[in-house]
């Protein structure tokens, strides 16, 4: 007698309690663990407890980095963590149309993960204050786990990662969110991590250097300079925050249609190529600059670092040439606010382009030019009326690969003459409801730009 087969038992698609839980912890200003305002107290002494120092120095003096013969690429003796190389990038349309540029090669995926736990019936999440040399102050509020997969499988012969085995060993925690994300396209070639939020399943140990901080003690942070770092961003970016609005201008199918029309319109090209000789770009004793003084420089740096894995090492950074601006401009459009979205082509992307910022720029790079060879909105940001400036924080970008990266992030309101419901080509007023269901998969919305959701969802009011 055959026996019967067991029906398997099926279970809901989605966690339709979550989003709940996510607005439960940003509405909490106070937590478990650490005070906000103990906070910055906390990250002095945490930044005293380790020896932290950063020096420029020659290429000559990179310990382990050298340059190719031939290609004069900048490679690292062990193969691995990464490489700066140059880039040919042609678009086929539109201005500049085709530029060379030294770019980093890091073909890795790594994983940027927070562990979250309920403490009296609130999520917190465990942060990490962590080191990084390109950081102008170098401890920032970091991710739990922030780590290349070298880092990781150790290949620098140094630590374990801490908490590691929540993000790659299943069963350790239950996950809130999983997605393949880019980092800056127009510095990286094709760099993805996982940004990754895991629900610890039992206890979990508290180790030095590590908090844990509800969403809404860390929407307070958000709005101060250079304390929560890009990494954490855009992790939390990654949050299914809940979606109270009632409609958006276009609807969510209009929206993915005109993105895919912007990526099938947009030929981009970019042909790796060799460092040595790279048109419009020098290479000195110290540094690989533009023969312009635009851009970014590529420079040298010995690190000592207590509290890494590995507690001194050299490397390159690439250091941009003056302050970024990045910004949302806003309307609110049938009583529900609005974002207007750019479709950027970034010379690094998988896929021609991602969703950024209205405007995303380092204003000294576009000086030289006038009237409408200069960007969109650009002047508009930079000339906005401090009353319509929603928020305004400075924030660093990815401290492991560059150095003194920031960039001031506003949203900022306009009114109809200013910003149009029929924008230029290549930009969409969409909702924040909708950007965060598109961050819920890879390769949608850049980096700035999900950086900026976190600081647009540190703005909302929940109770």
């Amino acid at each position: 007698m055959t026996a019967r087969a067991v029906e398997p038992v099926l279970g809901p698609r989605q966690d339709s309690a979550l989003p709940a839980r996510i607005a439960r912890s940003a509405a909490a200003t106070t937590g478990a663990g650490l005070r906000t305002e103990d906070f910055p107290d906390w990250l002095e002494g945490r930044r005293w407890a380790h020896r932290f120092q950063v020096d420029r120095i020659p290429f000559a003096e990179l310990d382990g980095w050298f340059f190719e013969q031939g290609t004069g690429n900048l490679v690292h003796r062990s193969g691995r963590f990464f490489s700066v190389e140059g880039l040919h990038v042609t678009t086929g349309d539109g201005s500049p149309g085709a530029w060379h540029q030294p770019v980093i090669k890091q073909p890795e995926v790594g994983i940027l993960g927070i562990l979250v736990k309920e403490f009296d019936g609130v999520l917190h999440f465990l942060m990490q204050a962590k080191m990084e040399p390109g950081n102008p102050n170098l401890l920032q509020l970091s991710p739990t786990v922030q780590a290349t997969r070298s880092n990781y499988t150790k290949v620098h012969k140094g630590a374990d990662v801490k908490y590691i085995e929540y993000f790659v060993s299943p069963g350790r925690g239950r996950v809130l969110a999983d997605v393949l994300q880019s980092e800056h396209g127009s510095w990286f070639l094709h760099k993805s991590n996982r940004n990754m939020i895991v629900e610890a399943v039992g206890d979990v140990p508290l180790y030095d250097d590590f908090c844990w901080l509800t969403l809404g003690q860390i929407a307070e942070l958000l709005h101060r300079d250079n304390v929560v770092n890009m990494d954490s961003r855009t992790v939390l970016a990654c949050a299914p925050f809940p979606d109270d609005t009632a409609g958006a201008l276009h609807s969510d199918t209009e929206l993915l249609s005109w993105f895919t029309a912007e990526r099938s319109r947009h030929d981009v090209r970019a042909e790796r190529v060799p460092l040595a000789g790279l048109p419009g770009w020098r290479r000195g004793e110290k540094a690989i600059e533009h023969e312009d003084g635009r851009y970014f420089d590529v420079v040298a740096v010995n690190v000592q670092a207590g509290s890494r894995e590995v507690a001194g090492w050299t490397q390159p950074l690439f250091e941009p040439v003056g302050l970024g601006v990045t910004a949302f401009l806003t309307r609110t459009i049938g009583g529900v606010l609005h974002l207007l979205a750019h479709a950027r082509v970034e010379g690094g992307f998988l896929d021609t382009v991602e969703l950024g910022p209205t405007v995303q720029y380092t204003p000294g790079n576009y000086a030289h030019l006038v009237g409408t060879d200069r960007p969109p909105f650009l002047d508009l940001v930079l000339g906005a009326d401090p009353a319509r400036i929603r928020y305004e924080a400075v924030h660093s970008e990815e401290g492991g690969r560059f150095l003194n990266a920031e960039s001031r992030y506003l949203v900022v309101e306009a009114d109809a003459d200013q910003a149009p419901l029929d924008p230029p080509p290549g930009y969409r007023w969409v909702t924040p409801a909708q950007l965060t269901a598109l961050v819920r998969h890879g390769h949608y919305v850049n980096v700035q730009g999900r950086s900026l959701l976190a600081c647009l969802n540190a703005m909302r009011t929940y109770t």
